[in-house]
């Protein structure tokens, strides 16, 4: 009798880009990471697809893809950020889809999800079907084929939802166990209160059709969350077989949780998850598969009611993304959530207005706009110049002016911000000057100014009402409408503030003539750039492009580097030539006479519609533009310290044999050189086994304290980078030997380099390698005894390996 289990991970973080440069700035609260999607990559999905399995001795006998071997589904906007900054994780994860098809009889692992985590009951129906329609077709661009599945955001249901789904080709969807009122089997009368988690259920749609519905076993998957079972994998498989409940035909179990689980919320969950995967299939527990599989293999034979307007994370239904319901996570004991309501109401009549504008806006173009809106997905994926002009072409039946262009894209990315700023996190936390909240209302301040650019509608006030009637917990903060004035609305980039950016990069760029500053292109018409020291003047007339709406504007900019943080700049309309040479001319004479003070006065009098200095700029911006000084500052002390390092070096060394006592600024200037060395050893492209030996033996000579944090990541990328070299030339046994050897250096002076993607790369090469079996010559054989040298060292038992290829 067969029984079958699925474990489900819902891995999603909200869209964290700024709505204006379509990028993350950096998040403090993130450190040592630049943002929260790196850090959460770095902790769980990259070791999902990466997870080890270790034997009793801790040693890795195993690497696998957790997805492979599980449901998952990944939400939109996290693979979109993941393709670009995270490749090689977002690979895998696509890889991994392709293999759970081989594992579970053609049914791949991976489902839909609606598409920014939207809260669909309390969204109106247009908006529904985009959501729906953009998520799939996000899917099919990632993944290849039609998603079978879908989820849907804090699974949050209603049954016009659910419809909508099954219309575009969406077979089931996965909820709460409470969010099921009632069962029965299919032809029978009386109906059974509550839900059995061990079964699937047909739910009869309003238009007479139906959809799939799977219930999680709500026990389980709490055990996971909460529970504490991912310490350890065995213990972990043995509470999801106490899921059974009888001698049932084809029973199935299956849990869902947040894919965080595994490893960002719980350290090594991904490694737990490993362990209780296998341990299952190789005591034959039970058959794990998918859902689409167990659904091919099995009809429902029960039929249920759901509670609409539930979800998985409120148990007041939906109440938590429009009420003060109760439901929160952290703050102090006193806080409530009445600004709640506020919130959503200045969004929907936000909302309603700018469907009148986008209706209005496009008439003129298109028959039907929602239409077009449901396919803007296409550009969405694919910005390129080429695909936009198709894609114009097609909805468009006329030349569009450049004018008329950017009027279309306002149009239709008002409605995407409108569609990002319901993105259910900004209701999820405890107050509304969170970072969530402020994310959404950012979305909010960037559809706002795009409607309100292309039509006679303001309604910017009546937003600012509705905000006012919200207030935070935190009294400093005051209402919904001081905050927004306060933390959104200075922020908010225009062309002539892209322009500033442009500006200080212009400084320091090699070709500042073209360059791309944030998701604008920006090309002058004509530039100049003088220094006098490290002080630097740049001026001229730039046309700045939007890749995303291709609006544009022509200005004029001047802007002075004093040093340091010390910038000031100004920019304009496009200025004549006429009107620019007098100014040029007066600027390129008091900078020239070191004049500084005229130089400013220039700026300010020429260009006082628009100055800016270092804290007008984006903080990214402000760190670049820090970093390169300090770089400078850095080479400069460290020339400094290696003249008083050489200078005393012996007598040093003659006190330290005679037991004196050196100077505590002496030795602290030795630990200094000796961490400067070692890391610029291992970045500036001349990295040699002798010059490191030399340096591990000086650590010790002088029991140097090792920046362990910046020398373990500076060790790891160039171990990988050698890696990589011997992947592109095999018969280069040398690099690998100078792997071995580094690994034994820096073993001798207590460093400890994660070393993730080196174990990751022995182990595959080694099951390459022992796969010739007996075709392998001696040149193999002796890459395969440094091979499992080095495995030996970075703690890979590859003996699992050996027996799986029969070697």
């Amino acid at each position: 009798m067969e029984r079958y289990l699925c474990i489900h991970g819902h891995f999603y973080q909200p869209p964290r880009e700024n709505a204006w440069l379509e990028k993350i700035e950096i998040q403090p609260s993130a450190f040592p990471y630049h943002d929260w999607n790196e850090r959460i990559t770095k902790e769980c999905y990259y070791p999902n697809a990466f997870s080890r399995v270790l034997n009793d001795d801790q040693k890795i006998i195993d690497i696998v893809n957790n997805y492979s071997k599980i449901s998952f589904n990944f939400g939109p906007t996290l693979l979109s950020w993941m393709e670009q900054h995270a490749p090689e994780t977002y690979q895998a994860i696509l890889d991994s889809d392709r293999e759970s098809q081989q594992n579970f009889g053609g049914h791949g692992s991976a489902i839909a999800q609606v598409y920014n985590h939207m809260i669909m009951p309390l969204a109106n129906r247009r908006d529904k079907e985009t959501q729906i329609i953009w998520g799939i077709e996000d899917f099919r661009k990632r993944f290849g084929r039609q998603p079978e599945g879908m989820w849907l955001g804090e699974a949050a249901v209603d049954s016009e939802s659910l419809e909508l789904m099954a219309k575009h080709g969406i077979k089931f969807s996965l909820l709460a166990p409470r969010q099921a009122a009632r069962f029965r089997k299919i032809g029978e009368q009386n109906w059974t209160e509550g839900i059995d988690p061990n079964k699937h259920y047909k739910y009869t749609l309003p238009n007479g059709e139906s959809i799939t519905l799977y219930f999680y076993d709500g026990e389980r998957s709490q055990n996971v969350a909460f529970k504490g079972v991912l310490q350890n994998g065995k213990a972990f498989a043995h509470d999801l077989m106490e899921g059974y409940r009888g001698n049932v035909e084809n029973e199935f179990v299956h849990i869902a949780t947040d894919g965080e689980s595994y490893g960002h919320h719980h350290k090594n969950g991904d490694m737990a998850l490993a362990y209780c995967l296998r341990y299952i299939e190789e005591n034959n527990f039970t058959k794990l598969t998918n859902y689409g599989q167990y659904l091919s293999l099995f009809e429902p034979a029960y039929e249920v009611q759901i509670h609409e307007n539930s979800s998985w994370s409120c148990v007041h239904g939906v109440e938590r993304w429009r009420s003060n319901c109760g439901c929160h996570t952290g703050g102090e004991g006193h806080w409530n959530q009445k600004w709640r309501e506020p919130l959503r109401t200045a969004l929907d009549n936000a909302r309603d207005t700018m469907i009148d504008i986008y209706e209005k806006g496009m008439a003129s173009f298109v028959d039907d706009p929602w239409a077009m809106r449901d396919e803007y997905i296409e550009v969405i994926l694919d910005r390129s110049k080429p695909n936009l002009r198709s894609f114009l072409k097609k909805h468009i039946n006329k030349k569009l002016t450049n004018d008329e262009r950017t009027h279309v894209m306002r149009m239709l990315e008002m409605q995407r911000n409108a569609m990002l700023m319901y993105t259910s996190c900004g209701w999820f936390f405890n107050d509304i000057s969170g970072i969530e909240t402020l994310q959404i209302l950012q979305y909010a301040c960037r559809a706002i100014q795009l409607g309100e650019s292309e039509s006679e509608y303001r309604f910017e006030d009546k937003f600012l009402e509705d905000l006012s009637r919200g207030y935070s917990n935190r009294t400093a903060e005051g209402s919904g409408k001081d905050i927004y004035l306060k933390h959104i609305k200075p922020y908010m980039l225009s062309l002539t503030q892209v322009g500033m950016h442009y500006a200080v990069a212009s400084l320091f760029a090699d070709n500042p003539q073209s360059l791309t500053v944030l998701n604008y292109d920006c090309n002058s018409i004509f530039f100049d750039r003088r220094s006098a020291g490290i002080q630097k003047l740049a001026y001229g007339t730039t046309r700045v492009k939007s890749k995303v709406t291709t609006s544009e504007k022509e200005f004029s900019f001047v802007v002075i580097y004093l040093g340091q943080h010390h910038l000031i700049g100004g920019t304009s309309r496009r200025l004549s030539t006429e009107e620019f040479e007098p100014i040029s001319s007066a600027l390129c004479k008091a900078f020239d006479q070191s004049n500084i003070s005229q130089v400013v006065d220039i700026i300010k009098e020429g260009f006082k519609a628009h100055t800016f200095s270092f804290f007008g700029m984006f903080k990214d911006e402000q760190m670049k533009l820090v970093n390169q000084y300090l770089a400078e500052s850095e080479e400069l002390a460290y020339d400094s310290y290696r003249k008083i390092y050489d200078r005393n070096y012996n007598i040093m060394n003659v006190m330290r044999v005679e037991n004196l006592q050196i100077p505590p600024t002496l030795k602290q200037n030795i630990e200094d050189v000796i961490n400067i060395e070692f890391k610029d050893l291992l970045v500036n492209g001349h990295f040699s086994i002798q010059k490191m030996d030399e340096l591990c033996d000086e650590v010790i000579k002088w029991g140097i304290q090792l920046n362990e944090d910046l020398l373990n990541a500076k060790l790891n990328d160039k171990l990988d980078a050698m890696f990589r070299e011997f992947l592109i030339d095999h018969s280069n046994l040398k690099v690998l030997d100078d792997i071995l050897a580094t690994i034994k250096l820096f073993k001798k002076v207590s460093l400890n380099p994660i070393l993730v993607n080196l174990q990751n790369g022995v182990f595959e090469l080694s099951k390459t390698m022992y796969s010739k079996g007996s075709a392998a010559n001696e040149e193999d054989n002796t890459l395969i005894e440094i091979l499992e040298e080095i495995a030996r060292e970075i703690n890979i038992d590859l003996t699992y390996v050996k027996q799986q290829v029969a070697w």
